[in-house]
């Protein structure tokens, strides 16, 4: 397939690939919209922006070079997998555990992004640590590389700029719609989606370890 010769490109098709990697197809975005159901819109957005800065870390290594990262993957598979399906099991249980509760509107009205700030590197962790969705950004950076030129350093961190553009966009316009909806869920609701959010958790980060031990047994 022959390059599109036309830089503009990168932006939009970078926009579309960070709007598609933040919607909820995966264990930590789902824990992302949880966290603007249970805090309103600067929890939303807390979770989003430490998901949108592992996105980012992730397409940079990428922009840099697809086999090389693709190799250090390959090698670091294991120990990858088993911190990434840890802190999926962690952040399972800690959640199924948690009551249901929902900030009231003065609480959230008071709140800013600095009383979730925790919230950022913790998201980015699970990221980061989330060999799915290492792999599938990878990929995704693979197949727009096929028909998008990038080619200069520039235009790599261009991309990457705007992948984290989409990502963000998409937590603002989620967490703001999310913030408008939540206090309709009373108590009861908001700890089945609990329950539920933690039990993908649990399910992904034991599948995870599952399929690294048995791995390692046939070898």
């Amino acid at each position: 397939m022959s390059y599109i010769p036309n830089a503009f490109l990168i932006v939009p098709v970078g926009v579309i690939v960070g709007l598609l990697l933040a919607m909820p197809f995966g264990p930590v975005n789902l824990l992302g919209l949880q966290r603007a159901v249970e805090r309103g819109f600067f929890g939303g957005m807390a979770a989003g922006l430490g998901i949108m800065l592992g996105d980012g870390l992730i397409a940079l290594f990428a922009a840099l070079g697809v086999n090389a990262i693709t190799g250090a993957i390959k090698q670091y598979r294991a120990v990858t997998q088993l911190l990434g399906g840890l802190a999926l099991l962690v952040a399972g249980v800690r959640l199924y555990l948690t009551p249901g509760s929902l900030s009231t509107h003065v609480e959230a009205h008071k709140a800013g992004l600095r009383d979730y700030a925790w919230d950022i590197p913790a998201m980015f962790l699970l990221t980061v640590t989330n060999p799915g969705a290492v792999l599938g950004l990878v990929a995704i950076y693979a197949g727009v590389s096929s028909f998008v030129e990038v080619e200069t350093t520039l235009e790599a961190f261009t991309m990457v700029a705007a992948i984290m553009g989409g990502s963000f966009l998409y937590w603002f316009l989620v967490s703001e719609r999310i913030a408008r909806v939540r206090h309709r869920l009373d108590k009861v609701q908001l700890g089945q989606i609990n329950r539920l959010a933690g039990l993908v958790l649990i399910a992904f980060g034991g599948l995870l370890i599952a399929e690294m031990l048995l791995r390692r047994m046939v070898w």
